[in-house]
């Protein structure tokens, strides 16, 4: 017998704490299936991705859209983004998935600043400057260069995966002040900045795959799970789908014994000791909006890309 952890903590909490490095659109549906490919006009870059992505809102949010906002563009050489709105901002009466929604619209309008040059440190910093919406979000963008370097900024805990030949080759790690606490860009004067952003760089190679998600996707799927799809399916558009799906199915099921519920009882949440006893242990998925975008990375050698292309998720209208 086991007992479910899907109602130890299902939302984010809000964390002003100071930060520790102190240095000062719109779609029609909320699952979104896109499929970028190289159509004809200026050349751009020597690798490229072929995107697909989609966003499943939290069964309690589908009226809304949930709070998860994401845009995907074919700019400089393809960028990806997701923000996570933090859902503590509801007990204070915000609408979370405001200050999301806003962050990445205006990331999505700065992606050809001259100042960002495939920077995506430099990109959260003026996405966050331009926000003016009240809350606060974790937020993680890639953007890929000419030469095939990916260079990539995380505040908090959406994460991204690289994939190369069915071998997981690279992963972030997720930022936190503790258990269900992440580092998040605010509109709260104490909190994360573009400074406290973990950055790296990962030289791609055509046939990698890029899986990014919110939260919501990796409590819930394991990387076996991620290897054993994209292995299966080569459409980036049906993977990401199809990703999203078992997330989905994983969130709910109170058997499951999830990431999010692993990471629990490491940290120290479990159930009472009479219950270990009884052979009992805290299981279940975690209920959370889910998005995930696939990147399939592929060689330009006659294509042409549009000079720029955007997806944002602002699922208006709110409340």
């Amino acid at each position: 017998m086991t007992s479910p952890v899907s109602r130890l903590s299902i939302s984010h909490f809000l964390c002003f704490l100071p930060s520790f490095n102190p240095k000062p659109l719109k779609l029609t549906s909320i699952s979104h299936r896109r499929q970028f490919s190289p159509s004809l006009c200026q050349p751009r870059s020597e690798l490229s991705f072929t995107v697909g992505t989609h966003l499943i809102p939290h069964p309690a949010k589908v009226h809304t859209g949930g709070e998860d906002a994401f845009f995907v563009s074919i700019s400089k050489g393809g960028v990806l983004a997701i923000a996570d709105g933090v859902s503590g901002w509801a007990e204070r009466g915000v609408n979370p998935a405001l200050f999301s929604r806003e962050l990445m619209a205006n990331a999505s309008n700065l992606v050809m600043n001259e100042e960002v040059n495939c920077n995506p440190q430099m990109l959260l910093m003026k996405a966050h400057a331009a926000t003016s919406s009240t809350g606060s979000a974790t937020a993680i963008v890639a953007m890929l260069e000419k030469n095939g370097v990916l260079n990539i900024a995380n505040v908090g805990d959406c994460g991204l995966r690289i994939f190369r030949k069915g071998l997981l080759i690279f992963t972030t790690s997720p930022q936190e002040h503790y258990f269900n606490c992440p580092y998040q860009l605010s509109s709260e004067k104490a909190g994360q900045t573009y400074h406290d952003a973990m950055v790296c760089s990962v030289k791609l190679l055509e046939g990698d795959t890029i899986v990014m998600g919110s939260d919501g996707f990796f409590d819930n799927v394991f990387d076996h799970e991620i290897v054993a799809i994209i292995s299966q399916f080569k459409d980036a558009a049906d993977d990401a789908k199809r990703l999203a799906d078992l997330a989905n199915t994983h969130s709910t099921d109170v058997n499951f014994d999830s990431p999010y519920s692993l990471e629990a009882r490491s940290r120290g949440f479990d159930v009472p000791l009479w219950r270990k006893v009884l052979g009992q242990k805290l299981t279940g998925g975690k209920p959370d909006d889910i998005t995930v975008i696939v990147g399939h990375v592929h060689e330009l050698h006659t294509g042409y890309l549009e000079e720029s292309e955007a997806v944002t998720a602002d699922l208006s209208p709110l409340f």
